[in-house]
């Protein structure tokens, strides 16, 4: 039997997204939607305005929802992070190494939430009334009641498209609650498994 390679399909020089060529945004997003994911709270303490007055204002604590966070290597540990470009957490992680990571529970889909808000308060407001410790090492906030908690220091970053892929070494990890599932982000939705 005789096989003819497929015809190609055209590939429109401009499509309706304003990319020169491949998939728009719309597409991209919806079949990236049906990747399930993770959800956790990336955090890091801001630098106090001027570290040698002790009476300037102390660094306010930054907090940010993430789905895409993944293991990268366990010799050594690191992780990774995405973060969109010029975004809040992306500028303190530009001159703050130290971040940490609470892996969201599917009971914790109202911190999900709050910290996932566009044009929300100050961050300050929003840990007002959500339990954390902070971390030993990065002295940010790490949430209580998280599945897993992670500390992590800055080993690269690299830009990635309208994004920044933050690489860190993971410096402490604790499993502080054994109890419920994790939160999962499934078709533009905060979902428990099951």
């Amino acid at each position: 039997m005789l096989k003819t390679p497929l015809a190609a399909s055209p590939i429109t020089a401009e499509p309706a997204s304003g990319h020169a060529e491949g998939v728009s945004n719309d597409e991209f997003r919806a079949a990236m939607s049906r990747l399930a994911a993770g959800v956790v709270l990336v955090t890091a303490q801001e630098p106090p305005l001027d570290p040698d007055d002790p009476s300037a204002p102390a660094g306010e604590d930054v907090g940010m929802t993430a789905t895409a966070f993944l293991s990268v290597s366990l010799d050594p540990p690191l992780v990774l992070v995405s973060l969109r470009n010029g975004s809040r957490m992306d500028d303190l992680l530009d001159e703050q190494p130290l971040w940490a990571v609470s892996v969201l529970s599917e009971s914790q889909r109202h911190i999900a939430g709050r910290f996932a808000m566009k044009g929300r308060i100050s961050d300050r407001l929003l840990f007002d009334d959500i339990p954390y410790i902070r971390g030993k090492v990065t002295n940010a906030p790490l949430v209580g009641g998280a599945l897993a908690t992670l500390e992590c220091r800055t080993e690269q970053r690299v830009i990635a498209g309208d994004h920044t892929l933050v690489i860190g070494r993971v410096l402490t990890a604790d499993v502080p609650s054994a109890t419920g599932g994790p939160l999962a982000y499934f078709r533009g939705r905060y979902r428990q498994l099951g």
